[in-house]
């Protein structure tokens, strides 16, 4: 879902038009005030803001970016912009944010697996002095056989490529 936010009289227009190039569902508010019951009320993945808005209401557009959420900001100028440039720039701009959170994500996933694998490493190295405590219960020695064989699946999970 994307949100127009432009005060020009040609908004209508200009959203069923980024709406037939995007085939994503495309809002409209002409206002500060309508911007921001739209971003309360919905998620979007981009917010299209009018350069317009943004000289004539500098204040007003700083708290509708705070508001934004997850949404990609894509400044455009309604004005000299046809809509093709603007499906391209939103394009870009979306293309851009996808790259950055897959970017992201295998990050954490990277730090996640080193975090996991240091625990698993203390895990097996646990197990393996409890089993060679000496008379150990076959219960207890069974079970700690147990969790040991578990965290060397888990190691073997984690050394392989996501």
């Amino acid at each position: 879902m994307l949100l127009v936010i432009t005060p020009s009289a040609k908004a209508r227009g200009c959203a069923q038009a980024i709406q037939q190039v995007t085939s994503e569902e495309t809002h409209v508010a002409a206002n500060s005030s309508q911007a921001l019951a739209r971003l309360r009320a919905q998620e979007y993945v981009a917010v299209l803001i009018d350069q317009a808005f943004l000289e004539t209401e500098p204040v007003e557009s700083d708290m509708v970016l705070e508001h934004i959420g997850t949404a990609v900001p894509v400044h455009v100028n309604f004005a000299i912009n046809n809509m093709d440039r603007v499906a391209r720039e939103l394009r870009a701009a979306l293309q851009r944010h996808q790259k950055e959170v897959r970017l992201v994500r295998q990050e954490v996933q990277h730090a996640l697996r080193n975090e996991l694998k240091g625990t698993v490493t203390a895990l097996l190295l646990s197990c393996e002095l409890a089993l060679q405590v000496p008379n150990l219960q076959t219960e207890a020695e069974s079970k700690m056989r147990s969790v040991h064989d578990l965290a060397q699946e888990m190691r073997l999970k984690l050394e392989s490529p996501i």
